[in-house]
């Protein structure tokens, strides 16, 4: 089988690819001077000129809460583009199925329980990454459309916050977990004298290994039993200030946080419901703290090979 990877060089991208399940498939891992999602044209040359089989849809721009806020515009456009254009020349071909990786940002804010599948559009979005929802959701609602008007069978899979290997630790974009890996060893380098934490640290946060996501995907993407929306994740969750403390205890540190109340925090939960991953009988290798261990490992051994990161 012949799949196209978008977002190959992307922390999951990298993590499928790296996986001992992607050998037994032949990957297409364009970059963007090969297959520019931006340019529809550039798509259709791209399948014409290629035997594909399947689309495993992973690209995206991304970033943590500060860069959310400042880029909305660009990440509502630039997003939906790149679902629409992939999804519009796929649709043209009869035999070509796509599995689409949504974001648990797409759910309405502070429902305050678990978030189920047929939560979307239930209620307004966070402000703070609104952009990057609505192009996900506009993708997620074009496969629905997709699979009910033109008989498609295309799916999309909505992971948890992911961490791991390859992630960014570019403090300007990255996520919380990266974030307070490269702020913890940072202080534990006496770089910076403090560890700020924005807010009161009390709002909740599901993550999940990437690597785990990345044998989720390579397990099921092409397995009818999966629902057309399906949330993967690990199906608990932590507040940011128990991240913090986690880091901290592996990294042997005794460290006093400073509570940042003037920064934004976010929706204050957006934990998944996982029933129906549950019924397929699978569940995460890692555990937090085994997961967390690996990636300050792997940015400890990027950083003292001066790999640039981010």
């Amino acid at each position: 089988m012949n799949i196209l990877l978008t977002g190959s060089s992307g922390m999951v991208g990298k993590n499928i690819l790296s996986n001992s399940l992607s050998k037994k498939y032949n990957f297409l891992s364009p970059n963007s001077s090969l297959l520019n999602l931006l340019d529809v044209k550039s798509i259709e040359k791209f399948f014409a000129n290629n035997k594909i089989d399947f689309v495993i849809h992973a690209a995206g721009i991304v970033g943590g809460i500060q860069a959310n806020i400042s880029n909305n515009y660009n990440s509502l456009i630039s997003n939906s583009l790149m679902g629409i254009n992939l999804l519009s020349v796929v649709n043209k071909y009869d035999n070509i199925r796509l599995i689409n990786l949504g974001s648990s940002c797409i759910y309405p804010k502070n429902l305050n329980r678990k978030y189920k599948e047929d939560d979307l559009l239930e209620g307004k979005l966070e402000p703070s990454n609104e952009g990057y929802a609505l192009a996900k959701i506009s993708v997620l609602k074009l496969i629905v459309f997709s699979n009910k008007e033109l008989g498609k069978s295309h799916k999309t899979i909505i992971p948890c916050n992911i961490f791991g290997k390859y992630d960014s630790f570019n403090e300007n974009k990255s996520h919380l977990v990266p974030a307070i890996i490269k702020k913890t060893i940072d202080y534990k380098n006496k770089k910076i004298d403090k560890i700020d934490i924005w807010g009161k640290g009390d709002a909740r946060r599901e993550f999940m290994y990437a690597e785990d996501l990345a044998d989720f995907i390579l397990k099921y993407f092409n397995n009818e039993k999966i629902p057309e929306v399906i949330n993967v994740g690990i199906g608990n969750d932590y507040s940011i200030l128990e991240y913090y403390q986690m880091i901290s205890e592996i990294l042997d540190l005794n460290v006093k946080f400073n509570f940042d109340l003037n920064k934004p925090i976010g929706m204050s939960s957006k934990l998944l419901d996982v029933s129906n991953q549950e019924l397929l009988g699978w569940k995460p290798k890692h555990s937090i703290y085994s997961g967390l261990k690996k990636t300050i490992k792997y940015y400890e051994e990027i950083s003292s090979s001066s790999i640039l990161v981010g």
